[in-house]
């Protein structure tokens, strides 16, 4: 949890940082912004530009819309995207059928990094996922984002586990 909960989407209005779903026109700049964020990113500025604009990315957005258990945003700034993540909400039968919310893909901007930006966008996440009834929420991230790390520790988060993947 977040050190100082936000209770509803109201509490998170913050002076210049709009957080909004995502339209199919941002696709580009969320594909950027991910590949940007990743933590084995070898690929220039140009390689990010022609990449981001990739079919498979516009079909990826269409199902995440479609689904009712998904939600893509993005962080606004003065009108340019700086920041997104993606919310997934989770039915199951732990702690008697508990909701939970795995927030993906969160992602800021290199030059908008320590402006306070991904704080924001997690008081969201998380502020979305109470308001669908989602009871935990949980998150991954590389084990060399050490930075990430230590962001998610300081808004509360434990890290109460080992993850674990395998490419199908």
């Amino acid at each position: 949890m977040i050190t100082a909960p936000a209770k509803t989407l109201a509490d998170v209005a913050s002076a210049g940082i709009i957080i909004r779903r995502a339209r199919r026109e941002d696709v580009p700049r969320i594909a950027a912004l991910i590949m940007l964020g990743a933590a084995t990113q070898t690929m220039t500025q140009d390689e990010i530009a022609v990449e981001a604009t990739h079919p498979d990315y516009f079909a990826a957005f269409a199902e995440i819309e479609a689904s009712p258990h998904n939600a893509l945003f993005v962080a606004e700034a003065d009108g340019a995207v700086v920041g997104t993540f993606q919310v997934t909400l989770i039915p199951g039968l732990v702690a008697r059928g508990r909701m939970r919310a795995k927030f993906e893909s969160v992602h800021v901007a290199p030059e908008s990094r320590g402006l306070g930006i991904g704080r924001i966008m997690i008081a969201h996440a998380i502020a979305f996922a109470r308001e669908q009834g989602a009871g935990m929420a949980e998150l991954s991230s590389n084990k060399s984002r050490l930075d990430a790390h230590r962001f998610y520790v300081n808004l509360g988060f434990a890290q109460s586990h080992e993850g674990f993947k395998i490419e199908l």
